[in-house]
């Protein structure tokens, strides 16, 4: 179970360092291999690739008037290993479709991670602690 967010930057050929907290884990569940793709919200999302098979296998049932969320999962997906250091590529492609810049935050979010650009993830907490609680917290103790 990943969680936590981690200030990262990402190198000028668009490598990350994974946090040393999830490498061993993501080694001994995943190997090391990974998978990026879009997410709707204007990140990425990273999972482990047994996780992705998962997930991957889910988005592919759905039916064909789902075909442009399909593409938008399916289509941008792809695979990359951790080297020897901990770094993940993340392609030029991808980085582009997240607007990510050199600083990043990295969010666990249980069964995969959300990379966004740290900019963008700030406007967009602020956004959301701006407004009402969505209405499932409603019988939520804290």
């Amino acid at each position: 179970m990943f969680q936590g967010a981690s200030s990262l930057s990402l190198d000028a050929k668009g490598r990350l360092s994974v946090p040393t907290r999830h490498r061993d884990v993501l080694l001994a569940t995943a190997s090391g291999q990974l998978t990026l793709t879009r997410h709707p919200h204007g990140c990425l999302m990273m999972f482990p690739r047994p996780e992705w098979e998962k997930f991957r296998q889910r988005i592919a049932q759905l039916p064909m008037s789902a075909q442009g969320w399909k593409r938008i999962f399916l289509g941008n997906a792809m695979d990359v290993e951790m080297d020897g250091t901990g770094r993940v590529l993340v392609s030029p492609e991808l980085r582009a479709a997240a607007a990510l810049t050199r600083e990043t935050m990295l969010l666990g979010m249980g069964d995969h991670f959300e990379l966004w650009d740290k900019a963008r993830y700030e406007a967009q907490e602020a956004e959301a602690l701006q407004g009402e609680m969505p209405e499932v917290f409603k019988d939520f103790a804290f």
